[in-house]
């Protein structure tokens, strides 16, 4: 099960956590419970005051995940899980996808990161918004963000590790010559193939390479399992982010780092 976690998987959840979290702060807190509640809250998409009562009181739960969305953490946590990753510079591929906003999702007060969807003392209006994610051969997303496909592939290339790919992949939406032309300056081949419109095409296609583009598909597909992802419920953008990181961390738990 895509979702589901042992308790291999729960210790190395605990260890990259702790490591990802201030030393600051309040000390002796379930971090366990912590998780497995949030984990349980993304996977269902739950109201906050429905959760089980065994992972404790639920006011307590948000407040601190509050807290930890607004200093970044859990895109910290993500990102540390990302870099463990031998083999993350070898291929980068690129896909997005539609993530709708819920009629939950409206209503935001005061949230900096959303008062660019309304106008100044109107309460923010979520959007449905298309996704580009970067995601390299390991099956690890490096980034999200909010963009039209073609026109920022050559920003999407200077995003995530630093490293430099050996290989781009992406479909026909990022066919152009100035997308080829941003992966060669960089030394990454562009595994992209051509419309059917396009002239002069080379004889040579990279098929078996491209092939391996189903994995972002897959990576597509599992991610939204997490309901709490796929039906866009968040008020806020911070609090969206937070769990999309937790939910790809999840999944690289089990895909990435399972051996």
């Amino acid at each position: 099960m895509v979702t589901g976690m042992t308790e291999d998987d729960w210790a190395t959840v605990l260890r990259v956590f702790a490591a990802s979290c201030s030393r600051r702060g309040a000390k002796g807190r379930n971090d366990r419970r912590f998780l497995e509640a949030l984990h349980y809250f993304t996977v269902h998409n739950i109201t906050w005051r429905a959760r089980p009562s065994c992972f404790g009181k639920w006011n307590s739960v948000w407040k601190r995940f509050w807290r930890l969305s607004r200093a970044g953490v859990f895109e910290a946590f993500f990102e540390a899980l990302a870099a463990l990753s031998e083999t993350a510079h070898l291929v980068q591929m690129f896909d997005s996808t539609i993530v709708r906003a819920h009629v939950s999702a409206a209503g935001a007060k005061g949230d900096r990161a959303d008062r660019r969807w309304a106008a100044p003392g109107v309460a923010s209006r979520p959007r449905s918004i298309s996704r580009p994610t970067g995601m390299v051969a390991a099956g690890l997303p490096p980034d999200r963000r909010e963009a039209s496909d073609s026109p920022h592939f050559e920003t999407l290339l200077d995003l995530g590790p630093d490293v430099t790919p050996r290989a781009a992949v992406g479909d026909k939406g990022y066919d152009s010559r100035a997308n080829r032309q941003a992966a060669r300056s960089r030394g990454i081949c562009p595994a992209i193939p051509y419309r059917t419109t396009t002239k002069e095409k080379p004889t040579f296609f990279p098929k078996m390479l491209y092939r391996g583009r189903a994995r972002i598909e897959q990576t597509m597909g599992k991610l939204k399992r997490f309901k709490r992802v796929a039906l866009r419920c968040e008020k806020t953008d911070e609090n969206y982010r937070s769990f999309v990181a937790l939910a790809l961390s999840f999944m690289l738990i089990k895909s990435v780092h399972a051996t």
